[in-house]
């Protein structure tokens, strides 16, 4: 394994939105359940915070533009979380589960001028949310980031890897990732600090993308290169700063990758990593390991990407 981090290009002094591209957060979630409780149908199960997370991170991460797509019942309540991003309203049926064809049609003119398109927070694992991400897989002109949700849909889903046709990164935590683990018969623990890099290494070769091992000493590995994060601390075990990650390595696709800077998508997810991480060691440094919250990491990105590039 090699650990010798990429370098992060410098933006551009003459830049404009356009020129630090667009991310699309897909996700969200607010469908009633098939479930009776009581006699009456169980209460909708609401995610919002996670795709409103993301698109925050992406932007303080620098992304010049990102479209937060959301069921349409509660897009508004994300941009309320995320005002500088623009929705994209999802549509629905009258019990807010997601239209996979009407989805289809608004993402294909999403992809025209979108960068990197992030998918999963919050997202849901129904047979709609299936057949949104097996689509996304099958396209190879955009760059996927997968996470949460999406990837318990591909672990929901036999043979998935036929259809896996994106360049992508996949940001599995040890739960996630054995759940793909077993659709593709792979045998490898994904706790035990040991056997983690082999774990991630098996699982990039198998899917052909990057795998982000999260937990503690996060492992990244496109199958060929290994390496273990350095950066992060406890802090981090709370809720959101999954979703917070999501958005940091999109933005960093958006910007760098294949824009001539020379900047892979393993080096992408290695460099959100590891800002994702010293934004949580700025904050333990100040105020302890105890009480981080989503919207604290995002707002010490800024001040992590700086302490790198002057690194």
């Amino acid at each position: 394994m090699t650990n010798a981090l990429p370098r992060l290009p410098d933006r551009t002094v003459d830049g404009h939105k356009g020129t630090f591209g667009r991310v699309c957060i897909i996700g969200g979630q607010c469908a009633q359940p098939d479930v009776i409780i009581g006699g009456q149908c169980a209460q909708p199960d609401v995610m919002i915070g996670g795709p409103a997370f993301a698109a925050l991170a992406a932007l303080r991460s620098g992304a010049g533009l990102v479209v937060l797509a959301m069921p349409a019942p509660i897009l508004a309540f994300g941009i309320t979380i995320a005002p500088s991003a623009t929705g994209l309203a999802l549509p629905v049926d009258a019990q807010h589960a997601l239209l996979p064809s009407a989805v289809a049609t608004l993402l294909d003119a999403q992809r025209i001028s979108t960068a990197c398109i992030a998918i999963g927070p919050g997202f849901g694992v129904d047979a709609q949310q299936q057949q949104i991400v097996m689509r996304l897989i099958g396209q190879d002109d955009r760059p996927l980031v997968i996470d949460a949700d999406a990837l318990n849909c591909l672990a929901s889903t036999t043979d998935f890897n036929q259809d896996l046709r994106a360049p992508c990164i996949v940001t599995p935590h040890p739960g996630e990732f054995d759940r793909m683990a077993r659709r593709l018969d792979i045998s490898a623990n994904a706790i035990d600090p040991a056997s983690r890099p082999d774990a991630a290494a098996q699982l990039a070769r198998r899917l052909g993308c990057v795998v982000v091992l999260k937990g503690h000493r996060t492992i990244i590995s496109d199958g060929i290169t290994t390496t273990t994060n350095e950066t992060g601390n406890v802090a981090l075990a709370t809720a959101g700063t999954g979703d917070v990650l999501t958005g940091v390595i999109a933005a960093l696709v958006a910007q760098y990758h294949d824009n001539g800077d020379g900047v892979s998508l393993c080096d992408c997810a290695r460099l959100g990593v590891h800002i994702h991480g010293y934004a949580a060691d700025l904050w333990t440094a100040k105020r302890g390991s105890t009480g981080l919250l989503a919207t604290d990491l995002i707002d010490l990105l800024p001040a992590a990407i700086q302490s790198l590039r002057k690194q």
